[in-house]
């Protein structure tokens, strides 16, 4: 625990320095989907390769995955597709589901 806080410190004296604070070095969106499922979506400007999910009451993180258009992050049995015709969800053994942000 001592450590995860001295890290937490050391990491934000860090982004201090660089002139960004840690709030702006992230963007939380909330998404709200077609079967009523909802999460919480954190891209965080220095882990670019990854989404940190809230969802079912459980944090995930999914894994950058390569496409031609827009953006997909897999893990955990949690796909989450990012494009122009709008955002997808596939959760479990659940079909995908369209959502659109809050």
């Amino acid at each position: 625990m001592k450590r995860l806080i001295t890290f937490s410190a050391a990491a934000c004296a860090v982004l201090a320095a660089s002139g960004v604070s840690p709030v702006a070095a992230q963007t939380f969106q909330s998404f709200i989907c077609a079967d009523g499922a909802r999460f919480t979506a954190a891209f965080l400007k220095y882990d670019p390769k990854q989404v940190h999910l809230q969802i079912d009451g459980k944090a995930v993180a999914l894994k950058k995955r390569f496409t031609l258009t827009g953006e997909r992050y897999t893990g955990r049995g949690i796909t989450l597709t990012m494009n122009k015709k709008g955002t997808l969800l596939r959760h479990g053994k659940r079909g995908p589901t369209a959502c659109t942000a809050t």
